[in-house]
């Protein structure tokens, strides 16, 4: 990771130009780099990383040792999948980019992009996307089937680097993750998306977590390579390509098993997904040490989203059914998750859905709801201007999640 040596800075971002602002010493620093590569944790707070640095010398410590950390960088907000991973390669909020949760309202139609459009979804490699399964949009006057990479409403980093003659990759945990391809659909060179909740799901299991990320980082290591996966989507054809990444999960440990508490400690679970995040970024930096592109390489590690809450003596969680009883009027659509975000069915009802809400507000554990002026003041959007634009925005108090999972301590989206 050549040319930087802050460990910590409270800059917002890190440039994918040719220099980068110092924070100590203000100079400029020359950091043009042939390669970039961007792994994402899934699940991991800040404070997990200072927790696990202080267990002792790790593949972490190591790349803090010549590397930057942004120690005032939020997720996005909502923090859901979608959003979170689109933020790095858009520069983007779901305000602009469009895209404010992996199941939201669109044009008044319930657009869910998950393993339901798997062609078979029982399957790890189930065949991609298919097209009877998406949403219909009327384009050009033929009734069309909208792809997730047609959901984006800004440019995304990969469609450049491709423009400009190069090539991409990236791995992530559904076929449904095809919207990296970007507003035209030509940005990933190389997409490789393993189905996550096939029949044989890993996800409320750490160690099948493990194994189902192990190809991940395979397909990180081959890439360096040049290589493409078994049933990757497209071909790197023997070329390094010159952005690529994918992701990593320690959320399974997280809402299963958590921290230990009052103490804090991580749980046997979470360490363990923690330390095979670790090795699996050694495995990598060796990598491109052992093909001699290391210091040509810029290696970013970035959060998709956290969990919440962390310490489980603050858990309350509340049934998504009494939530839409208590809300009072007809819903379009509701997300639940340790948020809310409320489709309403006639915009007129918004008044007394938000006297309701406030009523109940104890019973439903709500800390926030924005909705109106206020919420296009906080840059959350316009409802009148932008169909997938949630009514009211609901936010919980700290430790409660809308969910009907026994087993489930966490949750993300707020």
């Amino acid at each position: 990771m050549p040319n930087t040596s802050v460990k910590d800075t409270e800059e917002p971002a890190l440039s994918w130009g040719k220099s980068n602002w110092n924070s100590e010493d203000n100079i400029c620093r020359d950091v043009s780099s042939k390669y970039v590569t961007i792994f994402s944790i899934d699940g991991l707070h800040s404070s997990d990383l200072d927790k696990y640095l202080a267990l002792g010398p790790s593949n972490f410590s190591k790349l803090l040792d010549t590397g930057y950390r942004y120690t005032n960088a939020f997720t996005s907000f909502p923090s859901d999948s979608f959003p979170g991973t689109l933020a790095p390669f858009t520069g983007a909020t779901p305000k602009t980019h469009g895209v404010w949760y992996d199941d939201p309202m669109d044009d008044l139609v319930i657009v869910v992009y998950d393993e339901s459009i798997d062609i078979d979804e029982d399957l790890l490699l189930g065949g991609g996307i298919d097209p009877k399964k998406l949403p219909k949009a009327i384009i050009n006057g033929t009734c069309t089937p909208v792809y997730p990479h047609m959901r984006p409403r800004v440019n995304i980093v990969f469609e450049i680097v491709v423009r400009s003659g190069m090539k991409t990759a990236y791995t992530i945990k559904h076929p449904a993750y095809d919207f990296l391809r970007g507003p035209f659909g030509t940005g990933l060179t190389a997409g490789y998306f393993p189905e996550l909740n096939n029949a044989d799901s890993p996800a409320d299991n750490v160690d099948k977590t493990i194994v189902y990320d192990t190809l991940h980082v395979n397909a990180f290591l081959g890439w360096i390579d040049g290589k493409d996966p078994a049933n990757a989507a497209g071909s790197l054809k023997g070329e390094i390509p010159a952005l690529f990444g994918g992701n990593s999960t320690v959320s399974v440990g997280r809402k299963t098993k958590g921290y230990g508490a009052k103490t804090l400690d991580f749980s046997p679970d979470l360490l363990k997904a923690i330390t095979f995040v670790d090795t699996s970024l050694g495995a990598m930096v060796n990598k491109l040490k052992s093909e001699g592109i290391y210091e040509d390489t810029l290696i970013m590690v970035v959060l998709k989203h956290d969990q919440s809450p962390i310490d489980l003596t603050e858990l309350t969680k509340v049934d998504p059914a009494t939530f839409k009883a208590n809300l009072g009027v007809k819903s379009s659509y509701i997300t639940f998750d340790d948020l809310g975000l409320i489709f309403l069915d006639n915009p007129k009802d918004l008044d007394a859905a938000v006297k309701n809400l406030n009523i109940h507000e104890a019973d439903l554990k709500i800390e926030d709801i924005i909705f109106g002026d206020r919420q296009i003041n906080l840059g959350l959007g316009d409802v009148r201007k932008a169909p997938a634009v949630p009514n009211i925005i609901v936010q919980q108090v700290l430790g409660a999640i809308y969910t009907t999972s026994k087993s489930k301590v966490a949750e993300h989206g707020g």
